[in-house]
């Protein structure tokens, strides 16, 4: 024997018949405290904040940057420096 059954309902009505709690208001304001602290952070990921930040912490610099990024593409084509 084989059985069908179809159910034509929507998310929220299949919770309140399974006796589920609505999440809806919770998962509002969690969203809204993950876009709020986005928002803030926004500038620290910038691309000019990210390398700033790492030109900091070379002590020569943007010279010594360039360097190592033209040293890291030469191994990359397989040539010497």
């Amino acid at each position: 024997m084989k059985v069908n059954v179809e159910i034509d309902c929507t998310p929220g009505e299949a919770r309140q018949f399974l006796g589920l709690p609505n999440v809806e208001p919770m998962q509002a304001a969690v969203m809204e405290q993950v876009q709020k602290k986005m928002l803030a952070d926004m500038d620290r990921i910038s691309p000019e904040s990210i390398l700033n930040t790492w030109l900091a912490l070379v002590p020569q610099g943007a010279e010594q940057m360039q360097k190592m990024f033209a040293g890291l593409f030469a191994q990359g084509l397989g040539r010497k420096e």
